[in-house]
Parts: structure tokens; C-alpha cells; sequence
């Protein structure tokens, strides 16, 4: 009997070693699985003989199966592979698909795709049979994961549903969290971001609970879905985060492919050799676990970095053309299709037009992604540039941005619909290349319109108001008002400002899951915009730049036409310096010797303003009132100061077509009017009292009134509304430039919430007409929020401006407004009166 009792207790607790040892293992903590399976196996007293796994024969066998996958996920491919081949003596009939599901296992963490989906189909109905359904759900989570590699997105969604109706049944919550997590990477394959962010979210769910381990394969995940949507930055955030933590979990396949993944964010970020890198420390790793697949697609990465970095463009034709069939032989036809690519475009750069050609297949592939399809029509557009066909170059280019452009209208974040429009910045600029050679005005402004302020087209979309962001939100205003205190009080408190960033974090993120519409608007055509500019007496000035020289295409009365006019980094330093100027002297007494150096500098970088942007169009401007659609950061020149442009009505949009749309939208029904006094701001009080004797039937918000609900309700789809409040715009959050109000910040990701959007805005507040400006003229920034929400007209500052100085300006504007004086003219007449003023008439006009 006594035996009979320790024998009990031997396999009681050779079963809880395996059960810890297996939990470890799907927790994604391989190594501490390891040593769990190998103690199991020692209580068994195997290999031995007349050990108790004689008499233990299946357990035996589950021990040394799983044990063979925590050594694969370990990197040691070889002893994983031996440890399953022992188990042959153990197995019956009935574990066969057992036995058949850890070797698809095996074979998929070692990249041999193709005998991994056959052994798991095998496993399948085996198991189904015999009622294994814990290694059936598992079973066809792999095979999914199999199904995603080759590009199979049904079948693979198909398994992960069934697994994940099979592991609810059974309380596997961690089985549950990676279909969830499976079902991510799926929907990311057919580009469905949000959707895929969603899924992710819910796996994230599952894992903190119960599986943590897991979370920084799941990082990876999010971080090329990130990647995908174009927000590179923040595909870098997420992955510096994990990848520090692999090393201790002992997950070599998932660590290699962490790299792989910083390697391509790299090559996005434009950092050719710290791709590289990242590349070759990749491909070292999956060499060592003996997976060939993904060496292959890690040499793919890593030859693109080369090409990119300027290495020798005739070694890399060579080598990419070879990768390709190698890719191609793994079964990996949409890494070939990318690898051929490479090639012609590494023939491209020598010049070999012919040699670059032959590299291009007539279609697509049938599973091609996205970016695949970019860069082939890419390619072949810069192939016909160079034949000189430029209809073709139109075509492909075109076609590209079309694709772009019908995957940017399913997201419905602003933050993912300005960053998208980075995977075809190359396609855009050949398009424009193209039509400033053909010369023809029609063409080039087309294309202009094409390769700028993309995002403006989506139909906008609402963000939810889910519980989780709700109480978010409502925290991040509390703290966000606390650390206001404490900075108005000359200190800074750490801990608020970590919080707050960690909020707006979480809030973005969130953000990111809205889906799109689906729809977009149309552009402008030159016609149309000819037509609106003859009726509000107006010039249009479009710059661009070419070869780092700044263009402007002018349509007016006259012939459209393109003048060149200075150096783009030039005028955008003296932008900026003018900007700092501008804040120096912001509502404080300087010693007079520095107040005449500040004064100074303004001066210059004026003249050098003047002489990079007006001079050269001075003859070709009447003094008609002037739309202007700029560039990159000369999106923040206050133009009001420049001397061709004093008393002269000027209005700044994004793009004509935005313009023009502004322009003929239906007029709202709405006739409201909200004045808004903020907090801390000696004479805000001041000007909104002088502004509600012309709008005496208007709500006026004071003190304690000056909240944030009250602000959003009165806001939403008014005809005018003035902030007189402290204004912050966040260079590295844009999402959450803001207006001090009583209660805390009205933040720009606010503005996205609003039903209706209110007609006119006028922000008598510090910086919040600054912009973060994207690849393509993409903007973000409070300013961009009300145009993107729909509002027509906003007037914002483009530096500090001072109170005083405002109430001034503030009141000739809306004096000039309540007389029916046009937004652009009512500024430009109004910043008369105070010479240094920043304000911008942003929009419509």
C-alpha cells in the first residue's frame, strides 16, 4: 500500500509539473516551462529503465512533446526535434494527432510552412475523433497562424473562430486571447487596421490576466500594425519598449522577429543603418534556430537598407534577384514579388531602364499587400518616366494613390488617416514630377491637389464615447488642471506630467480602433477653383518645392502659371526664428538694449521672408486678396507681417479643395454665438465683456461658467465662436493641443467628438494655429481639428500673442464681421491696428 501511495504521489506531481510547465509556455516564458517539464520527466525517472514512466506512458509522452516546443521556442531546434522523435515509442493510436499537432508545431516555429499545414491537417480530424479537443483548439490555432503566412486570411479567420469556440467551451482563456491575437495579425494582413487594433486590444485583455509574457509578442504585433498605418514614431515607441524584455523570457523565434520588425521601422524612419543593423542582428538569430523562411525575409530587409544607404546597386540586383527565387521556393510569393522589386530598382539606379523591366511581373501577385503593390506601381512609374511616357507615369502613379486612398477611407482616426499618406509620398512626387515636366497648368495643379492634405477628403468620423475613455478623458482633465496649478505656482509636478502622458497615450491608442466610412470626397478641379477665386477676387498661391527651391502656382485672372521663388530651408529657419522672436517679446517689459536686439532680429527674418517668398512674385500679384497653400513649415508663417502683405486680406488653407469646399458648403441654419473667457488670463474677462456688446444675444461663459461641457455644448454647430484663453499646442502630441478652461483643457481630440461643426472659430489664444505638418502636407494641431471637423473659418495664432494687445484686435475684427465684412478682410484690416500681431484667417476665408 505504501507504494501504491508514493507511486500516486509521483505522478500527481510529474501531472503538476507538466500542467505549470505547459501554463509557462503558452505565458511566453519558455525557459521557465523548460525547467518545469524537465523535473516532471525526472520524477518519472526517464529515460531510465524500470523508471516510472513505463507505467506513465502517456504522460510521458505529453511531458516530452511539450518540452521538445519550450526547447524550439528556446532556439535549440535540434534537441526539440529529437526530444519529439523519442516519443515514438510512447504513443498509441489514440495520440497520434497528438503526437502529429506538437510536430506542425515544431515545423512552424522553425519556418517549414509546408510541412507544418500538412502535418496539422493530418492532426485535425484525428483529434476530433478522439475527443482531444484541448490539442484540437490548439491545433487549429497553428494551422491559422500557418494560413496567415501564406497570405490564406478566410481559412485562417475560419480555424481561429472554431479554436476560439472550443477554448470558451473549455475555460482555456489563454488559448481564447491568442485567437483573439490571431484574428489581429489576419485583419491586419487585409488591411483593416483599426479592426486588427481592436483584436489586439481584447488578446492584450486576456494576456494581462493571464498569459503576461505574451505581451511583447503582442507589442510586435501592434507595432507593425502601426508601421502599416504610416505612424513610425510610434511603431518605435511600442517596440523599444518590448524589446528589452525577450532576453529574460527566453523566446528566440519571437525576439528575432522583434528585430526583424525594428529593422523595417528603420527603413520607414528613413535611418538606413540602424535598419541594417537591427536586419542583421535578425537574421543571425533565425540562422541559429535553423529557420531559413524568415532569414530569407530578414536578408530582404536587410538589402533594402543597402540599396536605400547608397551601397552598391549592382551587387544587390544580383543578390535580390537570387533571394527572390529562394523566397519563392519557400513559398513566400508576396516576399518574392518585394524581392524582385528590390531588384529593378537597383537596376533603376544604374540606369539599366531595360534590366529593370524585365524584373516586373505583368500582374500582381494574387496576395500581394498593400505596400507590394505600392512599390510595383511605383516601380514601373519611374520606369516610364525614365522611357519619357508620361501618361503611363500619370497612370501607375495615380492608380496608386487611388488604392491609398480607398484604404485610408476605412480608418476613421485623423491620427491614421494623416499618417498613411507616408506609404505613398514617393508615388505623389513622381505624379508631380511628372506634370511640372509636361508643364500644362491643368496637370500640375492635379497633381498638387493630389500629393497634399489627403486626409481632408475622408468623410469624418466621430469617436465613441466608450466608458474606459470617457473615465480617461475625465482624469486627464483633472490632472491636466492640477499640473496647470502647480506651473502657474512655479513648480512642476513629475508625477501629473508622467500621468498625463500615460492618459493621452491610452486615449490615442484608443482612437486608433475607429473605423472609417469608407467614403471620401472628390478634389477640386482647376476650373471650379478658377471660378470661386473670380468671385471672391482672389489669387490662389500654391507652393511646392522642388529640388529644395520654393514654386508657387498661381490661378487667378490671369494665365495659371509657376514662379519660382527662394531657398525652402532658408525662409522656413527665418519662419522660425521669427516665431521665437515673436514669443520673446509676448506681454513682457524687456530691458530696452534687448527689446532693440529682439526687434531687430524680427526685422531681418521679415526681409528674409520677404525675399525667399513676395520679391518674386511682386510682379505677378494685383492687390487682390490672396489664398495661400503652403508647405511644410512654412505652414506657420504669420503672414499678416509681411510687408507686400499688410492690410491685405489673406487666407491659409490646406489645399484648394478644401478651400473650395469651405467655400460652397451649404450655410448652417445655426446663428449662434459663443464667447468663451478662460482662467488665468489677466484680460480675457475684458475682451469677451467688449465682444458681447456687438453679440448681445450671444452666451457668454465667465469664471466657474467656463467649463468644458458647457463650452462643447455650446460649441457644437454655432455659427461664431471666440476663445479668449490660454492656448497650448503640442508639438509631440498634437491630439492634445489645448485651451486652459475653468475645469481643464479643451483638448483638439474634443473637437472630433462635436455633432455639428461650429462655421467660424476664433481662438484668441497663444500657438494654437501651429501645426504638426505630416509626409503630404498632412496637419495636425487644434487649428487642424475644427477644419477636419468641418469648420470653415478658423483665426488662430501662430506664436504667443499678447492679451492686451488682442482685445484691440479682437474687437475691430468682430465689429468688421457683425458688417458683413468677410473673415480674411475683417483680420487683415483689424491686425492693422497692432503691427506684430500672429493671427492667421485659417480655411475658407
Amino acid at each position: 500500500m505504501p507504494g501504491v501511495v508514493a507511486a500516486e504521489a509521483v505522478e500527481a506531481r510529474a501531472r503538476e509539473l507538466h500542467r505549470r510547465g505547459l501554463e509557462a509556455l503558452n505565458r511566453g516564458r519558455p525557459l521557465l516551462g523548460a525547467r518545469s517539464l524537465r523535473a516532471g520527466l525526472r520524477r518519472l525517472g526517464w529515460p531510465e529503465p524500470g523508471g516510472a514512466w513505463a507505467d506513465h506512458r502517456e504522460l510521458t509522452f505529453r511531458l516530452l512533446g511539450t518540452l521538445s516546443a519550450a526547447e524550439v521556442a528556446r532556439g535549440n531546434s535540434d534537441l526539440g526535434f529529437e526530444l519529439l522523435d523519442s516519443t515514438e515509442q510512447l504513443i498509441t493510436g489514440d495520440n497520434r494527432g497528438v503526437l502529429l499537432l506538437q510536430r506542425g508545431l515544431l515545423l512552424t516555429m522553425t519556418g517549414r510552412v509546408d510541412e507544418a499545414v500538412t502535418s496539422f491537417d493530418a492532426a485535425v480530424p484525428m483529434l476530433d475523433r478522439a475527443g482531444e479537443r484541448v490539442a484540437l483548439a490548439r491545433t487549429l490555432l497553428n494551422r491559422a497562424f500557418i494560413h496567415q503566412i501564406a497570405g490564406q486570411v478566410r481559412p485562417a479567420l475560419a480555424d481561429l473562430a472554431r479554436s476560439e469556440e472550443i477554448s470558451r467551451e473549455l475555460g482555456m482563456d489563454v488559448q481564447v486571447a491568442k485567437a483573439f491575437h490571431g484574428r489581429g495579425s489576419c485583419l491586419l494582413l487585409a488591411g483593416d487596421i483599426p479592426g486588427a487594433l481592436r483584436a489586439f486590444e481584447a488578446a492584450e485583455r486576456g494576456y494581462t490576466e493571464t498569459a503576461d509574457g505574451m505581451l511583447v509578442v503582442l507589442a510586435v504585433e501592434k507595432a507593425r500594425a502601426l508601421l502599416a498605418a504610416g505612424l513610425c514614431v510610434d511603431a518605435a515607441d511600442v517596440l523599444d519598449a518590448a524589446l528589452p524584455r525577450f532576453p529574460d523570457l527566453g523566446m528566440t523565434q519571437e525576439h528575432a522577429e522583434a528585430e526583424l520588425t525594428r529593422a523595417q521601422i528603420g527603413l520607414a524612419l528613413g535611418d538606413q543603418e540602424s535598419a541594417r543593423r537591427w536586419a542583421i542582428r535578425a537574421e543571425r538569430r533565425f540562422r541559429r534556430r535553423h529557420n531559413e523562411t524568415w532569414a530569407a525575409v530578414a536578408e530582404l530587409t536587410r538589402l533594402r537598407a543597402e540599396l536605400t544607404g547608397g551601397r552598391r546597386p549592382s551587387r544587390i540586383a544580383a543578390v535580390a534577384a537570387e533571394l527572390a527565387e529562394r523566397l519563392r521556393e519557400l513559398g513566400l510569393e508576396n516576399d518574392a514579388e518585394a524581392a524582385e522589386l528590390l531588384a529593378a530598382r537597383a537596376h533603376l539606379g544604374r540606369g539599366e531602364i531595360g534590366a529593370a523591366a524585365t524584373r516586373i511581373r505583368r500582374q500582381p501577385g494574387r496576395r500581394s499587400t498593400l505596400d507590394t503593390r505600392l512599390q510595383r506601381l511605383l516601380v514601373r512609374a519611374r520606369i516610364a518616366a525614365a522611357r519619357g511616357e508620361r501618361a503611363a507615369t500619370f497612370r501607375y502613379a495615380r492608380t496608386g494613390l487611388d488604392l491609398l486612398g480607398e484604404h485610408r477611407s476605412h480608418f476613421g482616426s485623423i491620427d491614421l488617416q494623416t499618417g498613411v499618406t507616408t506609404l505613398g509620398a514617393e508615388l505623389a512626387r513622381a505624379g508631380l514630377d511628372a506634370a511640372l515636366a509636361d508643364g500644362r497648368p491643368p496637370t500640375v495643379f492635379r497633381w498638387l491637389e493630389h500629393s497634399r492634405a489627403q486626409a481632408f477628403r475622408s468623410r469624418a468620423v466621430h469617436p465613441t464615447d466608450d466608458p474606459v475613455t470617457a473615465d480617461a478623458l475625465a482624469e486627464l482633465r483633472q490632472r491636466s488642471r492640477v499640473a496647470r496649478a502647480s506651473e502657474l505656482e512655479g513648480r512642476r509636478d513629475a508625477a501629473a506630467t508622467r500621468r498625463i502622458a500615460e492618459l493621452e497615450r491610452q486615449i490615442r491608442a484608443h482612437s486608433w480602433q475607429l473605423s472609417g466610412t469608407g467614403e471620401s470626397e472628390d478634389e477640386a478641379s482647376l476650373a471650379d477653383v478658377r471660378a470661386e477665386l473670380a468671385t471672391a477676387g482672389a489669387t490662389l498661391v500654391s507652393l511646392l518645392t522642388v529640388g529644395g527651391r520654393i514654386h508657387a502656382f498661381l490661378v487667378g485672372e490671369r494665365t495659371p502659371r509657376i514662379v519660382e521663388l527662394g531657398d525652402f530651408a532658408v525662409a522656413a529657419e527665418a519662419a522660425a526664428r521669427l516665431r521665437s522672436d515673436l514669443d520673446v517679446l509676448c506681454g513682457r517689459r524687456l530691458p530696452d538694449a534687448l527689446d532693440a536686439t529682439v526687434r531687430n532680429s524680427v526685422r531681418r527674418q521679415l526681409d528674409v521672408l520677404t525675399e525667399h517668398l513676395m520679391t518674386p512674385l511682386r510682379d505677378h500679384l494685383g492687390a487682390e486678396e490672396l489664398v495661400i497653400v503652403p508647405t511644410g513649415s512654412l505652414s506657420g508663417v504669420p503672414w499678416a507681417l509681411l510687408p507686400d502683405l499688410r492690410g491685405r486680406p489673406v487666407t491659409v488653407s490646406p489645399s484648394a479643395t478644401v478651400w473650395l469646399s469651405g467655400r460652397r458648403a451649404a450655410s448652417p441654419a445655426a446663428t449662434g454665438k459663443l464667447l468663451v473667457a478662460g482662467p488665468n488670463l489677466e484680460y480675457a474677462a475684458d475682451e469677451v465683456e467688449q465682444l458681447s456688446a456687438i453679440y448681445p444675444e450671444g452666451e457668454t461663459l465667465l469664471g466657474a461658467d467656463a467649463t468644458v461641457e458647457s463650452a462643447m455644448k455650446a460649441l457644437d454647430g454655432c455659427a461664431i465662436a471666440h476663445f479668449a484663453t490660454h492656448g497650448h499646442h503640442e508639438q509631440d502630441s498634437v491630439l492634445f493641443s489645448r485651451l486652459d478652461l475653468v475645469d481643464g483643457p479643451l483638448m483638439a481630440y474634443d473637437i472630433h467628438r462635436l455633432g455639428a461643426a461650429p462655421e467660424q472659430v476664433i481662438l484668441s489664444s497663444c500657438d494654437v494655429g501651429r501645426s504638426v505638418v505630416r509626409e503630404g502636407d498632412e496637419i495636425l494641431g487644434f487649428t487642424a481639428a475644427l477644419l477636419y471637423s468641418g469648420t470653415r473659418t478658423v483665426v488662430s495664432s501662430v506664436a504667443r500673442m499678447d492679451d492686451e494687445a488682442a482685445v484691440g484686435v479682437m474687437t475691430a475684427y468682430h465689429r468688421g464681421l457683425a458688417t458683413g465684412v468677410a473673415p480674411a478682410r475683417a483680420l487683415a484690416d483689424a491686425a492693422l491696428t497692432e503691427p506684430l500681431t500672429p493671427l492667421v484667417c485659417f480655411g475658407s476665408g
